[in-house]
């Protein structure tokens, strides 16, 4: 007995198309906010990080005569890096956290926190996490602990002071809801772990660079940093102009 095939049992050409075109619109439509999603669950995470610390910061204040961290010998040639290992084991003291610093510390890993740039080999793009180096004491946060050395940058305007809140009292700061407590490594630069931009090759920074931060009045908030360009400094060397929604120096 003979068999004919049935009629209407698979696609045509032209449908299977038809359907490859409306997954491809789909997919179009969707991965963006897929991404914007993720973008955001990453800023999520990277916020209660920051609350967690900034608390740890302030419990440290609060049983110390109501005064903020300061290390000795903290040298502004080197930025925050002699500070942030005391800082981190401070914070590490206050959060419960045994043993010395290394990359288990998830508290001080922002999600984002995918790439570096090395300052030392002339601001080569790093695929690495900065969390995940020794050098930075295993932490994607640093402290804005400036402001106790006298070694100032020679290039800066007033070579007297330089911002940062290094042992001051948190009743002194005049304006703490402006004024950083922690944030992000990449905000002391800046560039931005959370809208990375393609940059020429031996430059890292870019102004408005979105970070997130935390402030002396305990709150945390993505808000871009203002690039000076006039000096080749690291941002906390210097405040911003008004529009921004940050200070580093507590006066």
């Amino acid at each position: 007995m003979r068999t004919t095939p049935l009629n209407g049992n698979g696609f045509t050409l032209i449908e299977l198309l038809v359907v490859i075109a409306i997954i491809a619109i789909l997919a179009a439509l969707f991965l963006p906010g897929l991404s914007s999603a993720k973008g955001k669950a990453k800023r999520t995470t990277c916020l209660n990080n920051l609350k967690q610390i900034n608390l740890a910061v302030l419990q440290y204040a609060g049983d110390n005569n109501d005064t903020l961290p300061a290390a000795p010998n903290t040298s502004a040639t080197y930025g925050t890096n002699v500070f942030d290992f005391f800082y981190k084991r401070l914070v590490m003291k206050y959060l419960g956290l045994p043993g010395a610093p290394s990359t288990q510390d998830k508290v001080f890993a922002c999600p984002a926190d995918t790439f570096y740039y090395d300052e030392l080999n002339n601001n080569v793009f790093t695929a690495q996490s900065y969390h995940d180096q020794s050098f930075s004491y295993y932490s994607s946060y640093a402290y804005n602990g400036l402001g106790g050395s006298t070694n100032m940058p020679p290039t800066l305007p007033d070579q007297t002071n330089a911002p940062g809140i290094f042992g001051w009292k948190l009743t002194a700061i005049k304006d703490p809801v402006k004024t950083v407590l922690v944030a992000e490594e990449s905000a002391f630069y800046p560039w931005s772990w959370h809208d990375p931009q393609g940059l020429p090759p031996g430059q890292c920074r870019f102004n408005d660079a979105k970070n997130m931060v935390s402030f002396a009045d305990g709150h945390v908030s993505y808000i871009p940093i203002y690039l000076n360009t006039d000096y080749l400094l690291d941002t906390i060397y210097y405040d911003p102009p008004e529009g921004y929604d940050y200070r580093w120096s507590g006066d």
